[in-house]
């Protein structure tokens, strides 16, 4: 809490062709979640800041975390297959007596792995916390120090990521926030629903009596000792204002140039 005892709610719009959030990988089969981690969010957030690996997110990792799922994608999964350009049989996890490793046995010359995406998801993610951290994160999103990624290095955001800070508590910024989702999601709904006002998005909010745990906080991102530990949430449904009917009150909006825009985002 700061001294003056405010908070404030930074909100992110995570969208692009491709997402992945992963808490329960292993090397040759990775993982995502239906919906972004807190840790794939604190990274996101700790890259923008210019924060080493080695360096401590207690301060991000302790902030209040709430995601809608404006846009839910479907699931896409990546196959590979790994070999060795010699011929040489694979390397099993198992070492010598002089810590080599030993070949597999029997010999194994290709062995597949699989890693898995959202594609086509748009989340709306608010990050409640003290004003003055939240302020230095908006101004740190908005000018990255590192470049930012939607979970794995390669899933690049679409804009606009930023939509800037909000005041109230989070369950009431999500639902008061229009609704994310592509243009061409949006108009497609619209049409069968009638250009309704409203519409009720599924949402997971950082809750202390949550029923569910998630085991996805960051205490550490060193590549040698990455180490989580849990949260309980909450699930609900929000019902938010869907923007397609124009809101006179409300400002338009400028992303700046947005390289998918051709794709509908």
């Amino acid at each position: 809490m700061t001294p003056s005892g405010r908070t404030s709610v930074l909100l992110l719009r995570l969208a692009g062709p491709l997402q992945s959030w992963g808490d329960r990988s292993t090397f040759n089969r990775r993982e995502t979640r239906p919906e972004p981690t807190k840790s794939g969010v604190v990274g996101l957030l700790a890259a923008a800041a210019g924060r080493s690996r080695h360096a401590a997110v207690d301060d991000l990792a302790g902030l209040a975390l709430g995601i809608r799922i404006d846009q839910p994608g479907s699931l896409l999964r990546d196959y590979h297959t790994v070999s060795d350009h010699r011929g040489r049989p694979l390397l099993s996890a198992a070492v010598s007596a002089k810590g080599l490793q030993k070949p597999t046995s029997p010999a194994k010359h290709t062995h597949i792995t699989q890693r898995f995406y959202l594609q086509d998801a748009v989340f709306l993610a608010a990050v409640e916390g003290p004003e003055e951290l939240i302020t230095t994160l908006e101004h740190a999103v908005r000018h990255p120090a590192f470049p930012l990624a939607l979970g794995r290095r390669s899933c690049v955001p679409a804009q606009p990521l930023l939509l800037g800070q909000r005041t109230g508590p989070l369950h009431d910024v999500l639902r008061a926030e229009p609704w994310q989702a592509s243009s061409t999601v949006r108009k497609r709904w619209g049409r069968q629903n009638g250009n309704a006002a409203r519409i009720d998005l599924p949402a997971t909010l950082d809750d202390p009596a949550g029923d569910d745990v998630r085991d996805d906080v960051p205490l550490s991102f060193a590549p040698t000792r990455r180490t989580y530990t849990t949260r309980r949430t909450s699930h609900t449904y929000l019902s938010a204002p869907t923007g397609l009917t124009p809101d006179p009150t409300r400002p338009p909006t400028s992303g700046g140039h947005d390289p998918f825009a051709l794709l509908g985002w």
